[in-house]
């Protein structure tokens, strides 16, 4: 449903808030290892991110990632929508250019029902109130 460069940022974004919810900042390194990502992939993710302003970053003996008070406010649908774009809340279930309530393809009707059934509760997940789901280890981010 979502593009892995998505399911990273989702995971990354979550680990961040879950690591940095004190005030603290979180490595490239492990914000990699806590999610299961490659290195390489997982930067220029959270620097894609970082510009959206989706998470923020700090240079320096001292920096890293984390997520101020608004950012853990954001919720995963936001996410959703600074990667992958509203396709996945808006788009056709065929992938049809011309799907419409005139036009409708084959599953239009039920895919819409999904659609915004989807969007509601990823709009209502807050990227910051998985912490203590991810600390009592009743939810995990890497397999």
């Amino acid at each position: 449903m979502f593009s892995k460069t998505c399911e990273y940022a989702i995971r990354a974004t979550i680990f961040i808030a879950q690591k940095t919810k004190e005030g603290e900042r979180v490595g490239i390194k492990e914000i990699a290892k806590g999610i299961d990502s490659p290195e390489h992939f997982i930067a220029k993710i959270l620097q894609d991110l970082s510009r959206k302003g989706i998470v923020q970053s700090a240079k320096g003996p001292n920096g890293g990632f984390y997520l101020d008070k608004v950012s853990m406010k954001q919720s995963i649908a936001d996410v959703v929508k600074a990667i992958d774009g509203d396709k996945v809340f808006q788009g056709c279930g065929l992938g049809l250019k011309q799907c419409s309530e005139a036009e409708p393809c084959p599953i239009h009707h039920e895919f819409k029902r999904l659609r915004k059934q989807l969007f509601v509760m990823l709009d209502k997940a807050k990227v910051g109130a998985f912490t203590e789901a991810l600390e009592s280890s009743l939810a995990f981010l890497k397999r």
